[in-house]
């Protein structure tokens, strides 16, 4: 699970592998694959590094080598 924080300040868990696709317009908008948007304040940057380093730690580049 990766961290977000919704524009209202609340903090969520999100999991990497249920996003489809992610837009910036300007702020960071998630659409999950359940059609689910969520508005969040991390840039593309923060969030791609994030979802980066949480499949490190479970080890899925193991299986895309």
């Amino acid at each position: 699970m990766i961290e977000v924080t919704r524009l209202d300040g609340k903090v969520y868990y999100v999991n990497p592998h249920h996003i489809e696709y992610i837009e910036c317009n300007p702020d960071s908008t998630l659409t999950m694959l359940s059609g689910k948007r969520l508005v969040v304040k991390e840039s593309y940057e923060l969030l791609l590094e994030r979802i980066i380093e949480y499949r490190s730690r479970i080890g899925a580049f193991k299986n895309e080598e």
